[in-house]
């Protein structure tokens, strides 16, 4: 019976370690690209995991108006190394003739190429402006290229 159990967990461990994977590296530096008149639209972008599995993104778009924001991610693997999909939430100021203020979602997908240190993304993240006014932009896709640091 012992024989069974560990038989049992030791195929139970390698048939997950096939689609586990630790986020193939800790912070990333590059640009955000977006197809919409959204407040934080074409802007720096800064992904930093604070855990395996949760990340902070900031990002500074120097369009009209001027934007800061700030979202935490939550990223789940695919059972191809380097390939992940992610999702979270977060919020933005706007600097320009009115300040905006809002909060973002979003949810993409995510590529660190493997013997290279870059990352791609593509991603949805709708926004609804709170303050100056009530408004709400659907259709932000966007796809980022970054520089990839540590592991």
């Amino acid at each position: 019976m012992k024989k069974i159990i560990i038989v049992v967990i030791l195929m139970t461990g390698f048939a997950f370690s096939n689609s586990i994977y630790a986020q193939e590296y800790r912070s990333a530096l590059g640009v955000r690209l977006s197809s919409s008149p959204a407040v934080v639209n074409n802007s720096v972008s800064f992904k930093y995991f604070t855990s395996e599995r949760l990340a902070l993104e900031g990002l500074l778009s120097f369009s009209d108006p001027v934007a800061i924001g700030l979202l935490f991610e939550v990223h789940r693997p695919f059972s191809t190394q380097g390939l992940q999909w992610f999702y979270g939430g977060g919020g933005y100021v706007g600097f320009g003739g009115d300040t905006n203020v809002g909060g973002m979602g979003i949810i993409g997908l995510d590529y660190k190429f493997n013997n290279a240190p870059l990352n791609l993304s593509l991603d949805w993240k709708p926004e609804l402006n709170i303050i100056s006014d009530i408004n709400f932009e659907p259709a932000a896709i966007g796809f980022s290229a970054r520089f990839t640091f540590g592991r």
